[in-house]
């Protein structure tokens, strides 16, 4: 890896993002992941391939890749069961609409079978599109308009936190709760004169969750009438085949995945009740491309392979070796760093009351790990897929103590 460029030492990626800045909006407004200040190792922006667990930039540096795309790689990049399956299906045709894939039926059939309390499904594109579909059913079954949510729960108008570009009248039907005060969710729901369609929460986010406290969080939901949804984008397919509903033994009325589900193929589901999703017929949520045949046949892939194999058993192996490893390297830093996180998704997070000097610490960390060919995001967990192994993990932790010792 290199530092940052210097005007004389332009490299492919600084040619790509200055073409990209005049005609690429998200380009020309995100920074990159790590600042280019002087000094620091840039961040890959533009990758040319990615296998199995790693990935290889425009300018040819190799990365133990421990993002993977936000979580959806579950069985490593370029997978040949699940990229197969979805060439043979495209092959015969990419988009029927409005008519249907028969691959659809069976992508139903096994999600059913495999999710806890799955009654029916809806077939999506993306995180979002099931959250929304989840909170549009939840207020026609309801009556009710509100919507209590936590975590991440996409990028439309109801659940973002930035107020731009979204009127008043939306920001005031939708509030984000404290996960952790089942108290203060008690006082919002009682006292919401019957509004609160739903309530909308990740099953945990960096750190672990008692399943006792997710029940609760439920349980006070239906009590005052409002329906209980978890958004298992990050942790279906992942701590479990059926997500934290099953690792954690918690029923929800509706449910959220995708990523995992097809292995980085574009796709999502909404899952539950039947007399909830039955309630689609009140409503409109339509898109072209929902009955795409690839992604479909993607997802029955990666879903077979993940029940019939030991694949998640490997990543739950792994990220344990990974866990305890960092565990080990940090317990130096006391408190001022922390490993937290399930292990197929663990993360190591920085602390310090001075927000400056937390920053400056990840900042060299992570420039430090990123030159030396890890692939680590600084402020959102990592994963762990199937094809990595047990050399890459111990690599990984070679790496990380080199920049630890760096601090």
């Amino acid at each position: 890896m290199r530092l940052s460029a210097t005007a004389s030492a332009l490299t492919i990626t600084d040619r790509m993002t200055e073409r990209a800045r005049s005609v690429d909006a998200r380009a020309a407004t995100r920074p990159d992941i790590l600042p280019q200040y002087d000094g620091y190792a840039q961040y890959p922006r533009y990758l040319q391939r990615a296998k199995g667990a790693y990935v290889w930039d425009v300018d040819g540096n190799r990365y133990i890749d421990f993002c993977l795309g936000y979580g959806p790689v579950i069985l490593g990049h370029g997978d040949e069961r699940v990229n197969g399956r979805a060439a043979a299906a495209t092959a015969n045709g990419g988009c029927f609409a409005p008519l249907w894939s028969p691959l659809q039926i069976e992508l139903a059939e096994l999600l059913t079978s495999v999710i806890p309390g799955a009654e029916m499904c809806l077939m999506l594109k993306t995180g979002s599109d099931a959250t929304s579909a989840a909170v549009r059913l939840a207020r026609i079954y309801t009556g009710r308009s509100a919507v209590l949510r936590w975590g991440y729960n996409g990028w439309h108008d109801w659940s973002v936190e930035q107020a731009a570009g979204v009127p008043t009248s939306v920001r005031e039907n939708s509030r984000a709760f404290d996960f952790n005060d089942l108290d203060v969710l008690e006082s919002l729901l009682s006292h919401g004169n019957d509004k609160v369609a739903c309530v909308i929460t990740m099953p945990f986010w960096d750190d672990q969750v008692e399943a006792s406290h997710l029940s609760s969080i439920g349980e006070v939901a239906r009590r005052n009438g409002a329906l209980f949804v978890l958004d298992e984008m990050r942790s279906g397919f992942r701590v479990a085949l059926g997500g934290a509903q099953q690792y954690l033994h918690v029923q929800a009325d509706l449910a959220a995945y995708g990523k995992a589900m097809g292995n980085g193929h574009p796709i999502s589901a909404l899952v539950g009740r039947r007399d909830i999703l039955s309630k689609l017929s009140d409503t409109k949520v339509s898109s072209t491309y929902f009955a795409e045949p690839g992604s479909m046949a993607a997802a029955i892939a990666t879903i077979e392979i993940l029940r019939d194999t030991d694949a998640l058993d490997h990543v739950w192996r792994l990220g344990e070796v990974f866990q305890n490893g960092l565990k080990t390297l940090t317990s130096r830093f006391g408190s001022a760093i922390e490993v937290v996180g399930y292990p197929p998704m663990p993360f190591m997070r920085f602390q310090s009351e001075d927000a400056t000097t937390r920053f400056a610490v990840e900042q060299h960390f992570y420039s430090k790990t990123t030159a030396a060919g890890l692939l680590l995001h600084p402020n959102h967990q990592w994963f762990l897929s199937a094809a990595h192994t047990t050399g890459d993990i111990y690599q990984a932790l070679e790496v990380i103590e080199l920049a630890l010792e760096t601090l």
